[in-house]
């Protein structure tokens, strides 16, 4: 591992990899058997859990929780205060092929700031999670997530929408909804 684009301030477990030319920025945490590519950049605040994979052309932004056993490939991009839940999974290719001279065709997803992804959801490559959207253990977002919607099922289909505490609105009015936990307002 080469320390000149981890931070000093970063802790790396002993067992994991930190390949030259990644960048890690301080006070993140890369815990137990994790392998970090040599173009992948992750900012300040993050913690990786046990077994995280995160390759080359993936930039993670500060204070994100990557939870056991997540691989994010090329063209994953996580914004600021993004949660992916265990085992959760990024595709990258629409039509991925082991054989033949087709090649990769890395085709971006975009997860924006402070959204949720929980426990084996699946994230089909081409979509965006909006801002501080909830996807539900075990979903498959096959397409754009608005932000704040919680979707559910297979595919994903929207049930409601989440404040960004992360409780589920309350339908007050007929475009107003609000948090009983921390009596946010909003809008949709």
């Amino acid at each position: 591992m080469t320390q000149s684009n981890v931070s000093t301030l970063a802790f790396v477990h002993e067992t994991s990899l930190v390949d030259e030319g990644a960048t890690v920025g301080a006070e993140t945490k890369i815990w137990h058997f994790s392998h970090v590519s040599a173009g992948a950049c992750i900012g300040k605040g993050c913690n990786l859990g046990q077994n995280v994979y995160v390759a080359n052309d993936v930039i993670i932004g500060d204070n994100c929780k990557i939870q056991n056993n997540v691989s994010l490939y090329d063209g994953v991009r996580l914004e600021d205060e993004v949660f992916c839940g265990p085992s959760c999974v990024f595709t990258n290719d629409f039509y991925p092929r082991a054989h033949g001279e087709q090649g990769w065709t890395i085709v971006p997803t975009l997860v924006k700031r402070g959204a949720s992804i929980g426990a084996n959801a699946t994230i089909v490559c081409g979509n965006t999670v909006g801002e501080y959207a909830m996807v539900a253990a075990g979903a498959v977002v096959a397409q754009d997530v608005p932000s704040h919607a919680l979707v559910v099922g297979v595919p994903a289909k929207q049930i409601g929408w989440v404040c960004t505490c992360g409780k589920k609105l309350e339908h007050t009015t007929k475009s107003q909804y609000s948090c009983a936990r921390c009596q946010k307002s909003y809008e949709f």
